[in-house]
């Protein structure tokens, strides 16, 4: 009997390890990776101490990779009646976990960028108003203005498609599912 359930927890081993190296392939660190397996695999909620027991990590260490998860929006806190300690769960769709993943960081990268333009802009229109500009110098800014412009334009493409799988219409393209 003890052979069975050695070779059944070898098995959710080599699940946690591939779940790692997936989020791995999608740049997550591996430690975000391995956490979103074992909670995964153990299907309920688990504690940051449970998680450091079965990491080896600190419990500082662990509450870092959760909260890392919760920015990711691949892991949320729960609530349990009688449970004092926080409780961490993942989403056990490998799908929305993929959807998370991916807008999460996509919407890091759409913030940053209305930042970055909004500075670019505001230099270039400083630019622009000095009326001693050479002809030459109020063609570099244009051609610099045209390029904002298609900066801009690929960063509301980037909003839209998360948008597109943020609203779950992706599934209507390209179903879970093959026929």
């Amino acid at each position: 009997m003890k052979h069975r359930n050695e070779k059944i927890e070898d098995v959710r081993t080599q699940f946690i390890e591939k779940i790692t190296d997936n989020m791995n392939a999608f740049g997550v660190s591996t430690s975000v990776g391995r956490v979103l397996g074992i909670i995964y695999m153990h299907q309920d909620a688990m504690t940051l101490d449970e998680l450091s027991e079965e990491t080896g990590m600190s419990k500082t260490r662990m509450s870092q990779v959760v909260r890392e998860m919760i920015d990711l929006n691949i892991a949320e806190r729960v609530f349990k009646k009688g449970v004092r300690k926080d409780l961490f769960q993942v989403e056990e769709d490998y799908y929305q976990t993929f959807i998370s993943l991916f807008t999460s960081t996509w919407q890091k990268a759409i913030n940053r960028s209305r930042t970055f333009e909004q500075r670019i802009k505001n230099k270039l229109e400083e630019i622009q108003a000095d009326e001693e500009l050479s002809p030459e110098e109020e063609q570099a800014v244009n051609e610099l203005l045209a390029e904002l412009k298609e900066w801009m334009e690929y960063y509301d493409w980037i909003r839209r498609v998360t948008d597109f799988f943020e609203s779950g219409e992706i599934f209507k393209h390209v179903p879970k599912k093959a026929d």
